[in-house]
């Protein structure tokens, strides 16, 4: 079997006889037992992914090809599935099954995708690292060439999804982002990542973070693949009162045509403070994109230094009212040791929720106390019109697109990651946020190698349902980076 087969690839080797789902599943299940040290997955259903893969193949010999029969998925452990055990990597949901599948996979399922597993992630997709979770870390297959020995962090949340499709222990994952939990990990992993605008993608079914900010988005190993995934989870949903009712193009039909005339913006304010490093990879885009026939415009985002403080007050006031709903009563993991109600609700929690988790409870519910309410959360949501109206106003009434970097830099080492404030890991975030604020489309795609031999990544905005400029631009970036080539200069444990 060759290794790192995309979507389109596998599309095309099923409909070809050149091999079937079913076989295609055990390899993947054969590799995620060879790489288990990895702990990418959470929650592996050995029989009920070999059963599905079976049932694809019975599909396909009739005829009943969809977009994405017989493919093998890995589905981060914050979307519901019905039977599957999903836990957003909490202790407080760790027995927690399902009756019913979030509108995400369920469209995944429409569309003919098979299910491997679920993939681990931070707890309820609070980090940057895939270091909170009650299942334990996840790791890079990658490593630095100045030091191999050190494991590396895969970014977060979307940890566990990145480290699968990397070290191809599946074709594509799903992940969510809140913050830069999918174009994070990308960035970090080499792959593609692309956050959708607010809306597009239904959020009924997905454990929540905070409601206003989380998106699901896929995370694969090429732009098509991208385009292909996306298009199959996208779609309105009467049961999200968020979900817009637009039409979902055909995102990989746009891949090829001719960006000649796009305007990209360059904002100053996402250049500042930039390693050499950094700004070498950042002049490459740029040039790889004007040589396409783009023009470039200097723009100035003035509220981007406000987004980041924005975005730590509200998604943990959403958070701490999300997450009151795990109190030992209902769904959530019951304390085994209380005296009355109280009692229960306490210990539940406290035994239940991480560090991370209830530090940003404890964060959220201080913003949203009587007393602090207007100073934080109310000033929080006037910055967040702000960020909309200066990205409406500043940049895309002059620009089709923003490319800036995705990181302020490459994967750091678990125990690099020990030593970190919570301030100094809110800053991965840095270039990602502002999407999530204003409810923009972002993409990471991979562009380059650092010194160290790590993925690097530069990130395309787009505004809002502008998801077709991204792809028709993100492709250009993919052909120049020749990313395959660097690919074999990676350092890897397979």
């Amino acid at each position: 079997m060759k290794k790192f087969l995309t979507i389109s690839e596998v599309r095309k080797g099923l409909k070809n006889k050149e091999f079937s789902s079913l076989e295609l599943m055990n390899y993947y299940i054969e590799r995620i037992e060879s790489y288990s040290e990895l702990n990418a997955y959470v929650t592996l259903d050995k029989e009920k992914a070999l059963e599905a893969a079976k049932k694809a193949d019975e599909k396909i010999s009739k005829g009943e090809e969809k977009l994405l029969s017989g493919v093998p998925i890995a589905v981060k452990d914050l979307f519901c599935t019905k039977g599957i055990r999903t836990t957003a990597c909490s202790k407080i949901l760790s027995e927690f099954v399902p009756e019913y599948e979030s509108t995400v996979t369920q469209n995944l399922l429409n569309n003919g995708a098979v299910f491997i597993g679920k993939t681990n992630m931070d707890e309820f997709a609070m980090g940057s690292a895939n270091i909170t979770s009650y299942f334990g870390p996840c790791y890079l297959p990658f490593r630095k060439k100045s030091n191999s020995d050190m494991k590396l962090v895969p970014g977060g949340s979307s940890g566990g999804s990145a480290t699968a499709v990397a070290s191809d222990l599946c074709v594509a994952a799903t992940g969510s982002d809140t913050g830069g939990s999918i174009r994070q990990p990308a960035a970090f992993s080499g792959l593609v990542g692309i956050k959708p605008t607010y809306g597009l993608c239904s959020r009924w079914g997905m454990v929540a973070f905070a409601s206003s900010l989380d998106q699901a988005g896929p995370l694969t190993k090429t732009v098509e693949d991208a385009a292909i995934m996306l298009c199959a989870m996208a779609g309105y949903d009467d049961k999200d009162s968020t979900s817009e009712n637009v039409t979902i193009p055909d995102y990989a039909s746009f891949l090829g045509q001719s960006i000649r005339g796009m305007k990209i913006g360059i904002a100053k304010e996402y250049i500042e403070g930039l390693n050499q490093e950094n700004l070498d990879l950042f002049e490459k885009a740029k040039n790889w994109l004007v040589s396409a026939g783009c023009e470039l415009i200097d723009i100035s985002l003035k509220t981007t230094p406000y987004a980041l403080p924005a975005y730590y007050i509200i998604a943990p006031a959403e958070a701490s009212s999300n997450l009151t709903r795990y109190d030992g009563v209902r769904y959530s993991r019951r304390a085994e040791h209380y005296n009355d109600i109280n009692e229960l609700y306490i210990n539940s929690r406290s035994e239940g929720f991480g560090e991370e988790v209830k530090r940003r409870i404890l964060t959220g519910t201080y913003v949203l106390s009587a007393g602090y309410y207007d100073a934080y959360y109310t000033k929080a949501l006037k910055i967040q019109k702000m960020i909309k109206e200066d990205f409406k106003n500043n940049a895309f009434s002059k620009v089709d697109l923003i490319l800036t970097l995705t990181t302020p830099n490459t994967a750091f080492g678990i125990e690099e990651s020990a030593k970190m404030t919570p301030v100094e890991m809110y800053l991965n975030d840095i270039f990602t946020v502002n999407a999530n604020i204003a409810g923009l489309p972002a993409m990471s795609i991979p562009a380059g190698l650092s010194n160290d031999g790590l993925p690097m990544g530069v990130q395309l905005i787009g505004n809002r349902f502008g998801e077709v400029n991204i792809f028709k631009a993100a492709k250009i970036i993919e052909e120049s980076a020749d990313f395959e080539k660097l690919r074999k200069d990676i350092l890897t444990i397979y």
